[in-house]
């Protein structure tokens, strides 16, 4: 492969107006009409968003973009010329780039190593690390990027990782540059870094980016151009200029949906959940570090952090996955041991990641909803067999009561989108009648129906007297849903807030260990700004 030598932030001329033209795409798989007729055409100098709930559409349509799935029928249009677009390399070679939500980076490996990885240039039959790393260096210095070519990626925070991740496409000569939800793990300063930098350099130059997200603030934020995709199909193009989240959200959902939680003021009673100077061990050291505080019946504690300041390894040990090397932690005023025990105690849990912790995804959806409790009553009987038509009605009344789509016992959850299966299972922890609620990422990756629907279940239990304690990376979410924040730095709380007066900002100063120990603001968060446009 040939690296692009010229300055990528140049401003270029082009053949055509668009960047991208996608005409009248369609996409079939063997059940799912996946893309239906799509169109959609993308400026050049512009940064235009892509809508739509779990299942829409999205990731399939910008996948033929990207050349990793051919369309079933259609056109793919580049600056103007009609390609073929086979394979990813085919669109590389196009300008085409794309950063996936999940980063696909070695931590073992330096920055430039892993910028040029699959593209390493050649001098004789030798790799040029030496130009490589020049070149690596003057895109560094090009972008502003905060970034040590020789710097082991594994060393990097998370918004400095996703730099590299975008120097990857940029390196490869990106003219094109797609993102699929970029800021999920990025604080507010990293968040603004990004936008600065895609709208006011790289768009500004000339290219063109494609955003991809669920947070419609930031959408509204970022974006001059908006198309919204609901079932596979285009629902419409809008300036973002004038657009609300509101109307994002109609055309998406194609109903009035309520971005703002709305709950009444919590009324804490008697401590249900205590943690005491807990201590958790991680692969290097301790990932949590003396950590105390209280989660009583009647209020929501949100767990606000960048993911991998020992909020995982925290809420292990809170469930019983993990044991505590130092402290205690009472469920009820009573200590509990391995998961089981926890359960008895009154807790139940919403999974960070619904695939590997939340659900069995070869198992049917009547035999997920009862796991943990199968080999009791009311689904086993005396001598341990299975009621079936116990069961079956369970999974029945469920899913009717949690809008679980499609409403079938016998489908695998493995074939449900990423609201349908996050509902499920909080249709199964709630049934389970605890005292005491862990949430934990309760609406990662999921669309804005769910997340309306999975916000206005945790304010409920909240209100129906159970203790709940929120762990999100989404600060929107903590801020909205909490009474009380508590923002986790190296493992250590380094401050607890008053969520009704909170700001992003401080919130944010606080995640990198920059915000003191404590404080209050009166300040307006951005996300709750954006929500009432």
């Amino acid at each position: 492969m040939t690296v692009p030598t010229d300055n990528v932030l140049q401003t270029v001329r082009h053949n055509s107006d668009y960047a991208l033209e996608l005409r009248n795409i369609t996409k079939r798989f063997p059940l799912v009409l996946a893309n239906d007729n799509i169109s959609m055409q993308v400026r050049w100098g512009s940064v235009h968003a892509l809508c739509g709930e779990n299942g829409a559409g999205k990731s399939t349509l910008m996948k033929i973009v990207y050349g990793a799935q051919p369309p079933t029928s259609g056109e793919i249009v580049v600056d103007g010329e009609v390609v073929n677009l086979s394979d990813p390399s085919q669109a590389i070679a196009r300008g085409i780039g794309m950063v996936f939500q999940h980063f696909m980076l070695v931590d073992t490996l330096s920055v430039t190593e892993n910028v040029i990885l699959g593209a390493e240039p050649r001098a004789g039959t030798s790799i040029d690390y030496a130009g490589a790393r020049r070149r690596v260096a003057e895109l560094i210095r090009q972008f502003g990027f905060d970034l040590n070519p020789d710097a082991l990626v594994g060393d990097l925070p998370v918004g400095l990782q996703q730099k590299v991740e975008i120097l990857k496409t940029l390196y490869r000569g990106a003219r094109i540059l797609i993102l699929d939800e970029p800021t999920a793990v990025l604080t507010p300063s990293e968040t603004d870094e990004l936008f600065d930098f895609l709208k006011n350099q790289y768009a500004a130059s000339g290219n063109a980016v494609i955003f991809i997200s669920h947070k419609l603030h930031e959408v509204l934020h970022i974006s001059d151009t908006i198309s919204v995709i609901r079932d596979g199909k285009m629902i419409g193009t809008i300036p973002a200029e004038g657009a609300t989240t509101e109307t994002l959200a109609r055309m998406m959902v194609g109903r009035d949906v309520s971005l703002k939680v709305q709950k009444a003021p919590a009324r804490p009673g008697e401590v249900a959940l205590d943690v005491r100077n807990v201590t958790v061990k991680g692969e290097h050291g301790n990932a949590v570090s003396n950590v105390s505080f209280q989660v009583r019946a009647g209020e929501i504690v949100g767990i606000a952090g960048v993911e991998g300041n020992g909020q995982s390894e925290l809420v292990e040990a809170i469930t019983g996955l993990q044991a505590v090397s130092g402290g205690e932690i009472t469920y009820l005023g009573h200590p509990a041991r391995g998961v089981r025990e926890v359960e008895a105690s009154g807790l139940s849990h919403i999974p960070e990641d619904r695939n590997e912790r939340g659900l069995v995804l070869d198992m049917t959806t009547a035999e997920n909803y009862i796991l943990g409790e199968h080999d009791r009553a009311p689904f086993a009987g005396r001598l341990g067999f299975l009621k079936l038509d116990v069961i079956e009605e369970n999974a029945r009344v469920l899913s009717e009561k949690y809008d679980v789509r499609p409403r079938s016992a016998s489908l695998q959850a493995g074939r449900y989108s990423g609201g349908n299966a996050q509902k499920l299972i909080v249709a199964r922890e709630m049934r389970k009648g605890p005292k005491i609620l862990v949430a934990s990422q309760p609406t990662r990756g999921v669309d804005i129906g769910a997340i309306e629907f999975i916000h206005a279940r945790i304010v409920e239990a909240r209100d129906q007297g159970l203790a709940v304690l929120l762990v999100s990376a989404d600060l929107g979410e903590v801020m909205n849903l909490s009474d009380r924040i508590l923002v986790m730095y190296e493992g250590q709380v380094v401050g607890e807030v008053d969520a009704a007066t909170a700001s992003e900002t401080q919130l944010g100063l606080l995640m990198t260990g920059s915000g003191g120990t404590s404080g209050r603001s009166g300040a307006v968060s951005e996300s709750q700004e954006y929500g009432s446009r």
